[in-house]
């Protein structure tokens, strides 16, 4: 199983991205029970947990984004998905998501003040 993000770039304060993974090879029956998430590293910082979506869909956030970013999934595509909204210069890392123990590479968002 192979995780492919990408959605990464350069934005304005204020603006939008939408990130996108695809779960290529999973089972479709096991991406069901998954609970993916994304996580982002900084420059200098630890990896921290951004938002998580269970195989009900719950989805849960950190409380920097809540209110700025959607984490939702596609079954059928074996994607899941964050929408990142009104972006912050703190904003700024590298993204990855995650299935259990698979982690995708990361793609790099840069938010300019």
């Amino acid at each position: 199983v192979q995780l492919q993000a990408s959605g990464g770039g350069l934005v304005q304060a204020g603006g939008s991205l939408r990130l996108s993974c695809v779960a290529r090879g999973m089972i479709i029956s096991v991406f069901w029970g998954e609970a993916p998430a994304w996580y982002r590293q900084a420059p200098g910082k630890s990896r921290e947990l951004v938002a998580s979506i269970s195989s009900d869909g719950t989805a849960n956030y950190a409380d920097s984004v809540k209110g700025r970013f959607t984490i939702s999934k596609d079954n059928s595509k074996r994607a899941v998905y964050l929408q990142m909204n009104n972006l912050k210069p703190e904003d700024t890392a590298d993204y990855y998501c995650n299935f259990g123990t698979l982690w995708g590479r990361g793609t790099l968002v840069t938010v300019s003040s």
